[in-house]
């Protein structure tokens, strides 16, 4: 399986063999899990503190019989704080009572990831490599774009370091998909002290070998950009819907058929 490269000026200039992994059959259930997987490593843990609601002076009196006992005073016998010369104060420590514990916080050591085995992954990658290929796909997640897919482009596009000259070389490529990325921006609903006050729509993903591209496009509305050997299958098919967008630079085809 043959595609089209590209060169800066937006022109065919030749012809690439493309990796194997634009063979594989699109398993999307497979790509799903793994879009969740993905996500799931980014949870932060949380949980309450160890001791909280605990540290006070409260304690409770098991035995009916026991010295200082609330038996037969009218008074709940619940854990109460110990007040001077032998008094009680308010109910502390149980779930009920006002500043006490919770009865089952969050706990940081609680299994958030979601793991998946290393040949699922695998297949689960390719199958999203494969996705960006397929022209139905790619136009059924709301991307503006007509022509021959994969996209692929000559390596000098690795070599911009200038934002502003890497958004004149996407645009000859993928120029609509950009503007209905760049007018989709909005605020987002809720409070307004978030701190992402914005949201976009997904644009392109540009994977490259390295260079100065992992700096120029990154501030692309709507665009990503990330080395080959570091792509995730949550990059390819975000919000769980494979298909979007990519343009693959030669080296980076290179080191896709080594890595994936």
């Amino acid at each position: 399986m043959d595609a089209d490269v590209y060169s800066l000026d937006g022109k065919a200039k030749g012809k690439v063999e493309l990796p194997s992994a634009f063979n594989e059959d699109v398993r999307e259930e497979l790509i799903r899990r793994a879009v969740l997987s993905d996500e799931s490593r980014e949870y932060q843990p949380q949980g309450a503190f160890k001791y909280a609601g605990l540290e006070t002076s409260a304690k409770y009196r098991g035995r009916k019989e026991a010295y200082g006992s609330l038996k037969n005073r009218g008074q709940a016998m619940l854990p109460r704080e110990v007040r001077p010369e032998g008094g009680w104060g308010k109910v502390k420590r149980i779930p009920s009572a006002v500043k006490g514990r919770r009865a089952h916080p969050p706990k940081v050591e609680k299994k958030l990831v979601e793991r998946m085995n290393r040949k699922e992954y695998r297949k689960a990658m390719r199958s999203a490599i494969a996705a960006t290929a397929r022209p139905e796909l790619v136009s059924s997640r709301g991307h503006s774009y007509e022509g021959a897919l994969p996209l692929v482009v000559e390596d000098g596009l690795e070599k911009i370091s200038k934002t502003k000259e890497m958004l004149a070389a996407l645009a000859k490529l993928v120029g609509k998909d950009l503007e209905r990325a760049k007018s989709s921006r909005k605020s987002r609903s809720g409070t307004r002290c978030r701190k992402a006050g914005t949201k976009c729509a997904k644009s392109v993903l540009v994977v490259v070998a390295g260079g100065g591209a992992l700096k120029s496009a990154r501030n692309l509305a709507g665009v990503n950009v990330v080395k080959a050997e570091d792509l995730k299958v949550k990059m390819l098919a975000p919000g769980t819907h494979a298909g979007r967008l990519t343009v693959y630079t030669e080296s980076a085809l290179k080191r896709v058929a080594e890595v994936w």
